[in-house]
């Protein structure tokens, strides 16, 4: 009888000693940090958004692995955009109101995120887009635009802007000084035409004519032969997506010979795969992610892009279907931004808005971000450089 209760003490000991490890596990006992996360996984811009939603649970995995946010592991809520703005919202508002996330990336298109601004900045809750478009960090009156506030919104890619200025530079600097444009008609295009007609005064460039098209055409001839008519010395075109590739085939198969320059949103093996052979000698600028072997080891963001291309390639072998392009770093990003943020102030959402606005040499795939009340994007033009397309491939412009 003694032996039998010995066993039973043994048990019920056993059973408390367990059950208080199991109370005192960090696992158990931390709250996940809920960050939403919606990106265009079907729709035009999938292409984009798929990827970018993989490489966001990457960098989850990887700081999770790593000990999470002060102990607290990221939980991801994903969601499709369909690359709508409507759906956009009906997205954001279920983040706001059903999942209580602490902070959101996404969305995939300029379009998506200016719909969703205005509940970003009701519900109060600290978003990093991973759009390309500046309207989305913009505020207040701007000529016949009224950009509202954007005080919880801020973006990982480059602004237009910025990108926009590595294009004029380089134009100056091969002395082409007389361009077209030819841009899409939805929400990035129409930032990237704003700041070309902009900025060009400022770099000596005159633009000597502009047509627009619907970025789900399949043929842009007709724009293109009135501007080929104008005798421009270089055609600058704002696209994302596969109207980039036809573009560049309609360009080549129209013989024009003025350089089609391209804008930061298209580089990567599928516009080539896409465009084929019209695609050699188009330009565009990009993050230094295409060329990062070629950068210096001095260059603080070869070390970094480095480690994201290993993850990426030889861990996950999300390659073998979405090859790395200029947009595969942004959601990298954005989450570290996040994340950084959260590591010192915790996760009280207005504490992370002040925070990300005052992230300073956060070393990233994309550049060296400085954020700042004025700047909710942080990257200037060092961070890119301007590519060609040679025998196939992406190459340093010279």
């Amino acid at each position: 009888m003694k032996t039998k209760g010995a066993v039973v003490k043994c048990c019920i000991v056993l059973t408390l000693l367990v059950a208080l490890f199991c109370w005192w596990s960090p696992a158990s006992a931390a709250e996940p940090v809920k960050i939403g996360a919606f990106f265009a996984l079907s729709g035009p811009a999938a292409s984009i958004g798929t990827p970018t939603k993989l490489v966001a649970q990457m960098v989850a995995d990887k700081i999770n692995k790593e000990g999470g946010i002060n102990g607290q592991p990221i939980e991801l809520i994903m969601a499709d955009t369909e690359g709508e703005p409507t759906k956009a919202v009906m997205v954001f508002k279920r983040f706001a109101n059903v999942d209580k996330v602490d902070a959101v990336i996404g969305p995939t298109r300029t379009g998506t995120g200016m719909a969703v601004k205005k509940q970003i900045e009701a519900a109060k809750i600290p978003t990093v887009m991973t759009v390309g478009g500046d309207p989305v960090i913009m505020e207040g009156k701007q000529g016949n635009m009224d950009f509202g506030t954007a005080r919880y919104v801020f973006k990982a890619p480059q602004r237009s802007s910025v990108a926009v200025k590595v294009v004029l530079d380089y134009l100056k600097k091969q002395g082409l000084t007389k361009i077209a444009l030819l841009t899409a008609g939805d929400g990035f295009g129409k930032d990237g035409e704003r700041w070309l007609k902009k900025l060009s005064p400022e770099h000596g460039i005159e633009i000597i004519g502009a047509e627009q098209f619907n970025p789900k055409d399949v043929d842009m001839s007709t724009q293109l032969t009135k501007i080929a008519a104008m005798k421009p010395q270089a055609i600058v075109c704002w696209t994302i997506g596969p109207a980039g590739a036809i573009v560049s085939k309609n360009h080549h198969a129209l013989g024009i010979e003025a350089p089609l320059v391209q804008c930061h949103g298209l580089p990567g093996p599928r516009y080539i795969e896409l465009a084929g052979e019209a695609a050699e000698g188009d330009l565009m600028p990009a993050t230094k992610l295409l060329i990062w072997k070629d950068l210096p080891d001095t260059d603080p963001q070869k070390k970094v892009i480095e480690e994201f291309v290993n993850l990426y390639v030889n861990e996950y072998h999300y390659d073998k279907e979405y090859p790395i392009n200029t947009h595969s770093g942004y959601a990298w990003d954005a989450i570290m931004l996040l994340a950084n943020a959260m590591k010192s102030v915790g996760t009280d959402k207005e504490k992370v808005r002040d925070a990300l606005e005052n992230t300073k040499g956060y070393v990233g795939v994309s550049g060296v971000y400085n954020l700042s009340p004025e700047d909710h994007n942080g990257l200037g033009t060092d961070s890119m450089v301007m590519l060609q397309v040679k025998e196939g491939k992406f190459t340093l412009a010279k």
